[in-house]
């Protein structure tokens, strides 16, 4: 089955590269899973500190992909996949490509105004073309009217 991989923030363009990914999949009859990503947090030196910062971290991550998970299934029925990983962005990205077959395509959204993204600006800059599936960069300038006209 076909799938595409989106990685969600709490940014407006990933909620564009979400929609985006979600009616391609409904047209193509595939999936869609959703990634958050938590960043690895730097080493405190008390265990129970770092364990709390820690699973705040991964705790936000979720809510964030279940709201997200609701929206995606209320407006295109679909019932995603979710995934949640500490570490490096693109390295984790990679792994979960690797790692499932399924995947078609990784959608990402570009920041509307100023620096694409870490992961957009990763993919797009000295590693474009390594990785074994298409990377749809969808702008974040984009309305919904427009999204739903080209997805």
């Amino acid at each position: 089955m076909r799938t595409y991989l989106v990685v969600i923030d709490e940014t407006p363009e990933s909620e564009i590269a979400l929609r985006f990914a979600a009616r391609r999949a409904v047209k193509t009859g595939g999936s869609v899973e959703i990634l958050a990503l938590t960043p690895t947090p730097e080493f405190v030196q008390w265990g129970g500190v770092m364990a709390t910062i820690e699973e705040e971290a991964r705790q936000h991550a979720e809510a964030l992909v279940t709201r997200a998970a609701g929206t995606l299934f209320t407006e295109s029925g679909l019932k995603p996949s979710i995934t949640v990983r500490e570490g490096d962005g693109a390295k984790v990205v990679r792994e979960m490509i690797a790692a499932n077959g399924d995947i078609a395509a990784l959608v990402l959204g570009a920041a509307a105004s100023g620096p694409p993204g870490t992961l957009v600006s990763h993919f797009t800059g000295a590693d474009a073309g390594t990785l074994s599936v298409p990377v749809m960069i969808i702008p974040g300038s984009l309305d919904v009217a427009a999204i739903d006209r080209l997805s």
